[in-house]
């Protein structure tokens, strides 16, 4: 963790008026916020809020029309995901990016597996890493020559976050990992994502879920329709207070009355 001068903790993650335009298109605008390093901030937004195109610009497929990037207080200028990952941020999109029919050791692994001094396959050396990894992130998954696929969505939701964190990520972005799960999956991975932050990993949270934010989250940015409504801080914001936020407070409050008068 690094500070400035004044002892402040330098930002993990920063982005500063960011813009993102498609054509005629205005898809985010001047889009400011930071993610310090061992915290959780929750990025929330319904469809059509940005989420996306915010997702794409931090991990490095999409880059801003206006405004900056910053990564433990460098500018960077991503072209490209490997850019990114090599920087230190690593993405977990929804899809997983996983092969359903491989191993779970074998996707652990996926395009980075490590070789003996003849260029072939340890694959001692990966079963072995992958279960030390897998039980350091408190994931025991007996049989790791089981297909990935065979995992629940939350196991194979916290296999990629073990990876991740292992191959060194700083900053581990989560594209609405709770999204299709049920509620015991669900506090699987939110058990695994506090994991990642007691690793000294900063977490990008994103989601549409303010109850899954508020048990895990330090800060809460608020999305809509591309800017950013509202920000928030762990201990200055209650449960009812955030859902009430991004349901839409006085929309909401206006849109109940409207109902109730039809």
């Amino acid at each position: 963790m690094t500070t400035t001068e004044d002892g402040a903790v330098t930002p993990a993650l920063q982005l500063k008026d960011v813009s993102k335009t498609f054509g005629s298109v205005l898809a985010l605008r001047d889009i400011s916020l930071h993610v310090d390093p061992g915290t959780v901030t929750c990025v929330l937004g319904d469809n059509g809020a940005g989420k996306s195109t915010l997702i794409k610009i931090l991990s490095g497929v999409h880059q801003a029309t206006e405004g900056h990037l910053y990564v433990a207080g460098e500018r960077h200028d991503f072209t490209s995901p490997r850019e990114a990952l090599g920087a230190g941020i690593a993405t977990v999109f929804q899809d997983l990016a996983t092969v359903p029919l491989m191993s779970v050791w074998r996707n652990f692994f996926l395009g980075n597996e490590p070789l003996t001094p003849l260029r072939t396959l340890d694959a001692r050396k990966a079963r072995e890493v992958c279960r030390e990894e897998l039980l350091n992130m408190g994931i025991d998954i007996r049989d790791l020559e089981q297909p990935v696929g065979t995992l629940s969505g939350g196991e194979r939701q916290a296999v990629a976050i073990a990876r991740a964190v292992h191959f060194g990520a700083k900053v581990l972005i989560l594209d609405e990992p709770t999204s299709a799960l049920g509620v015991k999956q669900s506090g699987v991975v939110l058990k695994y994502i506090r994991q990642a932050k007691q690793r000294g990993v900063a977490v990008v949270f994103i989601t549409h879920n303010p109850h899954h934010a508020f048990m895990v989250g330090d800060r809460f940015y608020l999305l809509n329709r591309g800017r950013l409504t509202n920000e928030f801080v762990k201990g200055k914001v209650e449960r009812e207070e955030l859902v009430q936020a991004m349901a839409g407070g006085a929309e909401l409050e206006a849109l109940a009355h409207e109902l109730e008068s039809a």
